[in-house]
């Protein structure tokens, strides 16, 4: 993977994907131009999937640091309910290494079951058979909102909430949450926390439009 440039986002530091040929996922373009991802003013992270010419290049950003057993959360600052069928925003733990399906915890925003199945999916270590997965609706009209888990040994949480508050005042504000204990659990290793819009099977969006997310903050609490 090429990685020839970095941004400061939330206190970390994130190196920006770039590849002149597809690769995974997707298989996709990545590119770390300022016009795919960005820091705004504000601080807030933009990720967007831009074309030119026939060509669709995608965003991801990767923490540099392996953070472990803890609490992720992730801020939104756009509407994700109707992505187009064939973008993917994903917040997520990824490790380089196979071991333990690659690390990968997931919660991506995506029409994986068509336009009509949940367009909400917490999944962990896809890579492996049997892999256990919980989906929802997660639902419109709202542009902030804020998605985590919490990594403990042999036990995962995930939230979805509407507004900025973790752990908000009115249980109405809770949108999904899910708890796993099973032995898909990984161990911490190698894995960062991960950032990425990208297009299902490469495939351009339906609507031949370039698509943009914002990420306000992401915050980690150690366990």
């Amino acid at each position: 993977m090429q990685y020839t440039r970095s941004i400061q986002f939330s206190g970390y530091t994130w190196r920006v994907k770039r590849h002149t040929t597809p690769v995974g996922p997707g298989p996709n373009y990545f590119s770390d131009a300022d016009c795919n991802v960005w820091v705004d003013a504000r601080g807030r992270l933009h990720l967007k999937i831009t074309r030119t010419g026939s060509r669709w290049e995608c965003a991801e950003v990767i923490c540099t640091r392996s953070l472990g057993y803890g609490t992720y959360r992730f801020y939104l600052d756009s509407e994700v309910h109707a992505l187009d069928p064939k973008v993917v925003l994903g917040l997520f733990t990824w490790s380089d290494t196979r071991d333990f399906g690659y690390r990968e915890i997931d919660i991506e925003f995506a029409r994986f079951q068509g336009a009509t199945g949940p367009n909400g999916y917490y999944t962990i270590r896809p890579h492996d058979q049997g892999y256990p997965q919980h989906t929802f609706q997660w639902i419109a009209g709202v542009r902030q909102s804020v998605h985590w888990f919490r990594w403990e040994p042999g036990r995962l949480y995930f939230r979805s909430v509407r507004g900025h508050r973790p752990q908000p005042s009115s249980a109405s504000a809770i949108v999904a949450e899910w708890t796993y204990t099973g032995s898909f659990v990984p161990p911490p290793g190698d894995e960062n926390p991960r950032m990425n819009l990208w297009l299902l099977n490469g495939e351009p969006p339906t609507n031949g439009r370039e698509v943009e997310v914002i990420i306000s903050r992401f915050e980690f609490q150690p366990l």
